[in-house]
Parts: structure tokens; sequence; C-alpha cells
């Protein structure tokens, strides 16, 4: 007999009130429900399908999407939590101007006004300054729509070069390295593969906490018998329960996996028949890791030399095997060389093109995948296109209704973006859905540039820490307020549906967009009544890319529970698995193989920075936090950042679990309390980047990027740890037993 539903009492009895959020779940709430909406999670890229309840042009809960094939009604925290930020008291609501003698520093005005105000310092800018003189910055949280959207807008509207968006500082060393390897910029499987693997690779991404619902296709290749191996600094939730655990010292991934081929090709488990007919380069590779022995990469790594035989011939004889990689072998000065030196190892075991076989990029932002297809990078434009290519410039310029040459060129990536702001060559900004106060590296010269800037403008649901620094602040929509589609870290294209309408003045981020466009007189390039529209020009315009979407349309993606790209025309069935029957991307159809010969990080320990600093998050907060930081759940959850650190160091400094330290590098120091754990290697701390202000952990890290893909070093960072108004840290790391690590 089915359980009768817990009243409200009961339910207060049993999880108590949590300060502004309903009973858990929503469920059994005593609210009636209008009506339940199938749409996505607004987080990670594993965009996971979910309900939401509406009452009163409110989401109230939400109830789980069974039928969803990726996620099949499974949802993490963040998931279970979300749909309690729109009724947050910080919601934007009306149009803001900065005003110093303001309470917050901010005055209400209209919408005229505001947007007036926008072109006319947008018009001054360039006038005095020159087009390229005022940037946009963008965020991959937006639909497909909006991303493209952006692109356009940013060309043919503001008509500059210098539009990039914040997936500059989370996937573009593996679309980068994705590219160079395989041509296409896509995981090359979907995650229904992973349980028909014999060995899952998981390198510098944790799993459990980030992307918790692939989690689940990890047991299931586990339960048919598949070994696991994981990857990481630190002994990760997934990785204590691996079959083997490599604890490579931040900065080293290549190393490793280069001493991982120089055992395939030395024990002979290469697949030769699939390198011979289906890739280039082999011979260069395997020149490069000629000396990369085990020996030689355990002094390297820490990972004892046994271990890295050990993973070498588990990949080399399994039948089949996926590698998934993330943000942990990524975001260095050699994402890009991290991501080539993953892929050999695929190209030369033959894993690639068959079920259960890739190496496979975890996308880590919402649409992360779809915003870097679509064209507000600084170097792309729509269909993962280059903007640089003369022909790529045409096919787009004839959707959109210009010239070729109206079409700016390559602009400045992120980084360089704030950096040229710093300097003065950069005056005005606008951004949306981007907080780079709290997700730039090295915090402190991030505001100082936006500090710098003559007009800054921000579109936004809350008032994040960077548009605190807004001359303009634009009330924008949340996830669950427009439609759209987004695209998932397998490929898949999923339809977001709108639950409820922007509240108060709010307006959807694409009329705002649309409606500057038109003050800036370019109305007529954009005459959209809704954005399905744009995502039917969007498809146009992605013809013959590399990410084709021409055969999708948004029946289709509901009807069929998402699509797969490329689907190059319509009735195309799209394409779950790339590579089959080992034809690659690339003009002649074959992979290229890549030397990596192993080199040292931006910043390397000394006696003043003895330690290594890596970054990364916990599971119930997401990027900046703008959004997770207001859920006060999520916030008891982890309510602020901790510094993460071995037994053995926190004896060097005399700390111990909950003690304040003080972390310095290079750039700033922050203090924060000591969590002392034994899953991490000792001359390692973490410290989790999701706060702002003097918790930023973005304070300590390094500007320093990878020379193709622009990605900052978040991974590796020198640092002393000391406690806090006491005695300094180790200058010698011999007291941490290093020494044996590799032993």
């Amino acid at each position: 007999m089915a359980r009768p539903p817990l009243t409200d009492d009961e339910l207060i009895a049993r999880y108590g009130p949590h300060l502004n959020e309903a009973p858990p779940g929503g469920w059994n709430a005593g609210i009636e429900v209008d009506r339940v909406v199938k749409t996505h999670c607004c987080f990670c890229g594993q965009q996971c399908g979910i309900k939401l309840k509406v009452h009163d042009n409110a989401v109230v809960g939400f109830e789980p999407w069974y039928e969803f094939p990726f996620n099949e009604g499974k949802l993490c925290p963040k998931g279970v939590k979300r749909y309690l930020q729109g009724s947050h008291p910080d919601r934007l609501l009306h149009p803001m101007e900065r005003d110093p003698a303001a309470p917050g520093g901010f005055r209400q005005t209209s919408w005229d006004h505001a947007l007036e105000r926008v072109v006319a310092e947008i018009r001054r800018i360039q006038a005095e300054h020159g087009d390229d003189a005022f940037a946009m910055l963008s965020g991959v949280s937006l639909t497909n729509e909006k991303s493209y959207l952006v692109g356009k807008f940013a060309r043919l509207a503001l008509h500059t070069a210098n539009l990039d968006y914040n997936g500059r500082f989370c996937m573009v060393s593996a679309g980068t390295g994705n590219k160079k390897a395989l041509g296409i910029d896509r995981a090359p499987n979907p995650w229904s593969d992973i349980p028909l693997a014999d060995v899952v690779w998981v390198a510098g991404a944790n799993v459990a906490e980030t992307f918790p619902i692939t989690t689940s296709y990890i047991w299931r290749a586990r339960d048919r018998g598949a070994k696991l191996i994981v990857q990481d600094p630190r002994v990760v939730p997934l990785a204590r329960t691996a079959d083997l655990f490599l604890p490579v010292r931040p900065g080293t991934d290549s190393a490793l996996f280069g001493a991982v081929l120089h055992v395939l090709i030395e024990r002979g488990w290469l697949d030769h028949e699939f390198i011979d007919a289906h890739t280039v380069g082999f011979d260069e590779a395997a020149a490069a890791v000629a000396d990369m022995t085990p020996a030689w990469a355990a002094d390297i790594t820490g990972v004892p030399a046994a271990r890295i035989e050990e993973a070498a011939e588990w990949w080399g004889t399994a039948a089949t095997g996926m590698m998934l990689h993330a943000r942990g072998i990524e975001q260095h000065t050699k994402g890009v060389d991290n991501v080539l030196a993953a892929i050999n190892l695929g190209l030369a075991t033959g894993k690639f093109g068959k079920p259960g076989c890739g190496v496979s990029t975890i996308t880590g932002q919402g649409n992360g995948q779809g915003g870097r297809e679509h064209g507000h990078k600084c170097d792309q434009l729509p269909g993962n296109r280059d903007i640089s290519n003369p022909d790529h410039r045409a096919a787009v310029a004839a959707v959109w209704g210009c010239d070729e040459a109206d079409i700016p060129g390559k602009g400045m990536p992120a980084e360089e973006i704030i950096e040229a702001i710093h300097d003065g060559r950069i005056k005005g900004l606008l951004s949306i859905c981007f907080n780079p106060l709290v997700s730039a590296p090295d915090a402190n010269f991030t505001r100082e540039a936006l500090d710098k800037l003559e007009f800054y403008t921000v579109i936004d649901f809350f008032l994040s820490e960077s548009a605190q620094h807004a001359d303009v602040v634009l009330p924008g929509s949340l996830h669950e307020e427009d439609e759209g589609t987004s695209t998932s870290g397998e490929g898949r294209i999923i339809k977001i549906n709108a639950a409820v309408t922007p509240p108060g003045e709010a307006r959807r981020d694409w009329e705002i967009l649309v409606d500057i466009a038109r003050r800036l007189g370019k109305g007529d390039l954009f005459s959209y009544a809704n954005t399905e529209q744009i995502f039917d020009e969007l498809c146009r315009a992605s013809h013959g890319g590399t990410a084709d979407y021409t055969g999708a349309t948004w029946q289709r993606i509901e009807d069929e529970m998402g699509l797969f790209w490329p689907i190059p025309e319509p009735g195309h069935p799209g394409t779950p698995r790339l590579h089959e029957g080992g034809r690659f991307a690339h003009p002649d159809g074959k992979a290229r193989f890549h030397p990596v010969p192993f080199k040292p990080s931006a910043e390397v320990v000394d006696d003043d920075y003895p330690l290594l600093l890596t970054t990364g998050r916990v599971v119930s907060q997401y990027l900046s936090g703008t959004q997770t930081r207001r859920i006060a759940a999520l916030v008891a959850q982890y309510p602020r950042p901790l510094c993460e650190m071995h037994p053995r160091l926190a004896d060097t400094i005399g700390v111990v679990d909950g003690d304040l330290v003080t972390v310095t590098s290079r750039r700033g120091s922050m203090t924060l309390p000591a969590h002392v754990v034994t899953t991490i290697r000792p001359d390692t701390v973490f410290i989790p980047y999701h706060w702002p202000g003097a918790q930023a952990a973005n304070q300590l890290t390094n500007r320093a990027v990878d020379p193709l893909a622009k990605m900052p070093e978040f991974k590796v960072t020198a640092v002393r740890v000391e406690r806090a108004g006491g005695r300094g840290a180790t200058t010698d790391t011999r007291d941490l037993g290093l020494h044996e690590a590799s032993s």
C-alpha cells in the first residue's frame, strides 16, 4: 500500500524550516499547483530533466521527470533546490543606475532612460576611441538562442571584435584540443556508452560532486565488471571506490599520460590497424615519449611507477574503454597539451568510434557545449566556424543579411579583455550573466580593471559582485522565464520551456539585446518576434559547420527527448556517437596524434611559496555562486570556503581542523578555516572558488594562460600557508615526507 503524503506539520517536524525554503522538494507543500512544466536544470552541463511546479506565476516546487533518458528523474542537491532562487528578495526587478548618494549606490530608473544612457555611452566611447574600445562578455548558462544572439549582437549592433565568454575559464582547452586532434569540438560519445566500457578512466574530474548524475553511468559500468581509474591530486569521493588511484601532483598530467603512452608502445598494447588506417602523426607522438619512462614520470608526478604501468596495462589490454576528463587537466597553461596527450591514449588503442570507446570532455557549465558552438567566442561564428576563415564568414553573412566585411575579425579572449580594460585600451563593457570578479583569476587585478572602465553595464537577475561596479544594471531573466534550447555535455540538444514570466519590470535577456540593437539603428537585423525565430536562424547559420543543427526543430527536440548534433538535414536522426567507421572531422578523415613534451607550469614552488594550491567546486555550489549562494539549504551545506590540507602539512604549521590559516600567493592572501583531511596530497592545498571578496580563492590564482586556448592556470598556484597570526609555513617540503611519494 502506498504511504499517504506527509502533512505540512509532519514535513516541518521532520526537516525543520529552512529560512526562505518551502518544505523539501516542494512536494506536498500545501500549495495549489496551476501547472507542471517539463524543462531542464539551470546548472551544470548534464542538463538534467526536471518538472517545475508553478502557482500564481511563481515556481513553488519540482517533480522528477522520470521519462527523460539522461537522468531518469535523478537530481543532485543543486537541482533539487534550484526552484528556490526565483523568490529571493535580491531578485532584480527594475533597471538601476549608479548613484553614490543612494543607499547601496544605485537608484531605480526607467527602462527608456537606462537604455538610452547605455546607447549614448556606447556611441560616445566608440566615437572617441574606436569600435573595439567597447567590449562584451557573456556567459554560457544562456540558451543556444541567446548565445547565438549575443554573437550577432556584438558583431553587428556593437560592431566590436572584442566579445568573449566565461567558457574561456572552463571549456576552451578541451575544445581546442578536440578540434586539433579530432577536427570537432564535442564529446565523441553519448553517456549511454559509459556502461559499455571495460575500463573507465576519470582524469581531473570530481564527478560525484560536480557532475553527480554521471556517477550512475560509471556505477553501471562497474556493475558489469569495469575497472575504474581515477587521476586527481585529491581522493575525491569517486576515487574512494576506484580500483586504481593516481595521486598526480598538480600540473603534471601530461607527464603521466606520456608515460602511459610510453608503456603502451613498449609492451605492444597498440591497435596498429586503427593507427595506420585512421590517424596521422603517430611516429612523432611516439618519439616525444621515448624517454618518458614510468620511473621518470613517478619523480615528476608523485604517482608510483607501478601504478602508471598498471593503468597502461588496463587501458591497453581492455577491449573497450572511456576516459572522462574535465577542468582538473584543462585549467592549465598547458591545458591543450594535457587534452592532446589524453586523446593520444585513445587513438593509440583504437578507442574511438565504437560503443564504449572514447576520450570525452565533461562540459562544466549549463550550456557550455552549445554556448561555445554558436558565436559568443572571440574567434568563432555559428556552427563552430572560424571567424578568420573567409568562406565561413561569407556563409554566416549570407544568413545575417550583411556584407562579409561588416563582421569584425577575431577579438581578444576574456582574460586579455580584462587586461586591456586595466591598461586603458578598452573603455566600455557590457556583460551578461558573467561575474568576472569572482570567476576570473587574480581578483584584485580584475577589481581594479572594472573600476577603470568609463562605462559598464550589466544584464543579470541578481546584483552580482561584478554588477556592483556597474553604471547601469538591467534586470534580465532566469532560466525558467524564457523559451529556448540548450546542448548538454553529450552533444544532446534539449528544450528549455518557460514556466513563468519575469517578475516586476525584469525583461527577457533577448528582448533587452534586441531593444539595444534597435536603438543603435540596427533593428532591421534583429527583427525577431520570439526565440523560436532565433533558433531557426541559428540552424540556418550553422548549416555546413561542424556543429550543424540544420535538421533540428523545437518540435523534434521535444518529441525525441533531445537530438544529438550534427543533424545536417531535415529528417536526419542525429549523431549520438561520433567517428563511427573511423571517420574523423578533418578534411582527410583522419585523426591527428600530437607530440606532447612535458613542460612545467607557469609557477613552480620555491622557498617562499613551497606549496601548490588547486581550486575547484563543491557539490552544493555552482560557478561564482551568484545563484547558489542565495539558496539557504545549499549555503548551509557548505557556507564558506575551507582550505583543505593533509595532516602532515597541518602538523608542520601547527594547526588542527577548524583553525584559521592564511594562504598567500604572489598576488594576494586570504584567511580561512583549515579542513584537515587525509584525502589530499601533502604538498597541495585545495580551496573552492564560489565566494567573493575576502573569501575569493581567485585572489590567489595566476593570470598566465595557455598559449593556444588562452585558458588561465587556475589549477596550479604556488603558495605558502601559515597559521593565522601564528607560526610561518614550512619552507622545506621534505618535512611533509614527499620524498616518499613515488616509492
